[in-house]
């Protein structure tokens, strides 16, 4: 290198080690027949057209290097003059490190990516940024990067994928992740053999060493602001090209009620709002177990004027209230399905609509009781209280699991599954941190390096 420090005692050498584990940095030397000059730039930040049109062509085309330093410094936005902090965070905000006639000058290079970002479709939220991570790697971590300028941001690639070829970048900050996370999953992503490799559900299977597990272990998200939060709490995120999803990991089944409006809002507002999304989870795991429970085995446990209310809606149903539930659950399910399957122009009306006219016909005709109707739609609307989709979906599945134990043992089959559930989640670990860790302990013993 011809340049290693100037009067603010910046140099080459001190920036790198600065941005040690910067998979993105970029360092390069250009020669030319009258001298050469230093290149160093993080490359999801910088803009490549920009740095090949205004900077490396130039220089092939100046007669000395004095003129090319002149040029340097009369374009709009070069810093010259700088201290060790501001030359960092230059570097990490997408300028260009020059380094030329034992000086350094910084040209601003910075990509600012506006077109091919969409807004979120499967976590809106009504507060914060709309903007989601996008199929092209180097777009998310140019988000990421904008959101989090530190250095001690560090990032690792690595191709997966015998056939695909597929590029994964790991970002983590490196003073605030816990070693053994970090330990445990390069080994998994080291001895991860797949074909192909295309979509984030894929790896976040691959992942996980038990094959049984029913509820997910790390977060499957598109919000870029969701990714930046749990890098500040000391987690791990895992882009990959293609896909315009992030892998957010430890996670902790209380991170999967976590909306980022709840950070937007005042405090007891957002403790308010995960109540009642977990107050929807409990009513969309025994809400139809208990009906099942309180029509066949045990209705004395009720009001009578309830148990009346509860038999006179059953009057016409001609098969026990397990065969009415399942049957309008699995009714419901097949909406659910059906209005992700067909066009978005289509699909909310015609499953709505057919919704309606299957609950009123089957009302009409005896099949199923008022009660039902208003069971089965409860259950639907508690379950769209949850903000991620991938908890969503397995809380829809633990449900049958409920029913078929109220419908066989009655109200000690419920129980069971209670007392089951709550064990099952307090065995369970996410890359060694305790999975049942309840949100009103989130600011108790709480380690280095984030939530544990």
């Amino acid at each position: 290198m011809s340049v290693q420090q100037d009067k603010h005692n910046v140099s080459l050498e001190w920036i790198k080690d600065q941005l040690n584990g910067f998979a993105d940095l970029i360092d390069r030397t250009l020669v030319a027949p009258f001298g050469q000059i230093d290149l160093l730039y993080i490359k999801s930040v910088a803009d490549g057209q920009i740095l090949s049109r205004n900077v490396i062509t130039p220089f092939y085309e100046m007669e000395n290097i004095n003129a090319y330093h002149n040029y340097i410094l009369t374009y709009p936005g070069t810093e010259e003059e700088t201290t060790r902090e501001k030359a960092i965070e230059l570097l990490l905000s997408g300028y260009i490190l020059l380094g030329l006639n034992d000086t350094f000058c910084f040209f601003d290079a910075m990509n600012r990516e506006i077109s091919g970002v969409n807004e979120t479709s499967a976590e809106s939220i009504s507060q914060g940024p709309s903007d989601a991570l996008t199929e092209d790697i180097a777009i998310n971590l140019n988000m990421i990067r904008r959101r989090y300028q530190s250095t001690n941001l560090k990032m690792e690639t690595m191709v997966i994928g015998d056939v695909s070829k597929t590029k994964v970048a790991i970002l983590y900050d490196i003073s605030r992740v816990d070693p053994n996370v970090l330990a445990e999953l390069r080994e998994k992503m080291n001895t991860l053999k797949v074909d192909i490799l295309q979509a984030m559900g894929e790896l976040e299977k691959f992942l996980s060493s038990d094959s049984l597990r029913i509820l997910p272990k790390s977060i499957v998200t598109e919000r870029p602001d969701r990714v930046v939060f749990n890098l500040s709490e000391g987690k791990v995120a895992i882009m990959l090209d293609t896909t315009g999803y992030a892998i957010v990991l430890p996670s902790i089944f209380n991170d999967f009620f976590t909306s980022m409006d709840d950070k937007i809002q005042l405090p007891i507002v957002g403790r308010f709002l995960k109540l009642l999304r977990i107050i929807g989870v409990c009513m969309t795991l025994w809400l139809p177990a208990i009906y099942v429970t309180l029509t066949a085995y045990n209705p004395e446990i009720i009001r009578v004027q309830v148990a009346l209310l509860i038999s006179g809606s059953r009057a016409t149903v001609p098969y026990p209230s397990f065969v009415e539930v399942l049957l309008m659950l699995m009714m419901m399910e097949f909406l659910t399905e059906a209005s992700l399957r067909l066009p978005k122009a289509i699909g909310p009306t015609a499953t709505t609509v057919g919704g309606l006219i299957l609950g009123q016909a089957a009302t009409a005709a005896g099949l199923v009781g008022n009660i039902m109707i208003i069971l089965v739609s409860a259950v639907a609307i508690s379950n769209f209280l949850i903000p991620l989709n991938m908890m969503s979906l397995s809380i829809r599945v633990l449900k049958y699991i409920f029913l078929f134990a109220a419908a066989f043992l009655g109200l000690v089959g419920v129980v069971v599954c209670v007392v089951g559930f709550a064990m099952y989640l307090c065995n369970q670990r996410s890359f060694g941190q305790p999975y049942f860790r309840l949100f009103f302990l989130d600011n108790l013993g709480k380690k280095k390096g984030g939530e544990h």
